[in-house]
């Protein structure tokens, strides 16, 4: 008599994992940097190679760095813009685009400041993604907040472009270490971790506050939270269940069994 092959903790993992997400009414799912870096966007950190290895991320990333040299956090994003804009969503982006389309309620919250979720289809709720570091895609000025264009001649200029309304300098519309997150855009998320009853995270480190906090919360107002990550994070030594590997390869199994499990129901 052939004896049955006993199925192993990461298909039992997989499997209640998406009986959880099938089951349920409001999931938010959180999405790090480790999603872009399977599309070829590196973490901010590891972009810094090359003649960018020279600068802490202080000196890019700050009001303090920006006042003493605009033109070279210009530049710096300026690489990125065209990284992220050369980048393709990957099957861990299209998975939980599908995901959501399958969910009564689905909120995606990323740390990510790419527009790759809303390329692979993902953003179609009223809230839209909730970028909750901002935006590389868009501009406004560093004093008056005023939203700014970009034109296809300043991405190579050497300098950052001019406001039209107060005319101080241009800046991309991300969160700089030292600034709050935008008030509307976290004050959306926290409200979705509040009600959701999954929380989805998804390649994150789960080391930048306040966002690392929000598994937390969820867990303790009686939601699931489900980790997916190529390696262990705080995050997934509290996760109710950790699915290890990369979400482009874990997401779409999880989604193909979530599809079976809602066919049958």
């Amino acid at each position: 008599m052939m004896l049955s092959t006993p199925p192993s903790p990461f298909a039992e993992n997989i499997t209640q994992a998406a009986q959880v997400l099938a089951n349920a009414s409001r999931i938010v799912c959180l999405t790090g940097a480790g999603v872009s870096a399977e599309s070829g966007v590196a973490t901010f950190r590891d972009a810094q190679t090359g003649l960018w290895s020279h600068f802490n991320p202080q000196q890019l990333a700050s009001q303090a760095g920006f006042a003493a040299d605009p033109g070279l956090v210009w530049r710096w994003y300026m690489q990125r813009l065209q990284t992220v804009e050369a980048a393709a969503p990957n099957l861990g982006h299209i998975a939980l685009t599908q995901l959501a389309q399958l969910t009564p309620s689905f909120t995606l919250i990323t740390q990510n400041v790419d527009d790759i979720h809303e390329r692979a289809g993902s953003g179609n709720s009223t809230e839209g993604v909730l970028h909750i570091h901002g935006s590389i895609t868009q501009f406004r000025c560093n004093v008056c907040g005023f939203e700014h264009v970009l034109q296809p001649f300043e991405r190579v200029q050497a300098l950052p472009p001019i406001c039209r309304q107060c005319q101080q300098l241009v800046r991309p519309a991300v969160v700089w270490f030292g600034e709050a997150l935008p008030e509307r855009v976290s004050a959306l998320a926290q409200r979705a971790v509040a009600q959701c009853d999954v929380m989805l995270v998804v390649g994150t480190s789960g080391v930048v506050y306040p966002v690392a906090e929000w598994p937390y919360a969820a867990q303790q107002n009686g939601a699931t939270v489900i980790d997916v990550n190529p390696i262990c994070t705080p995050i997934s030594a509290m996760a109710d269940l950790f699915l290890q590997g990369p979400g482009g390869e874990i997401l779409p199994t999880l989604l193909e069994v979530v599809q079976q499990l809602r066919a049958s129901n």
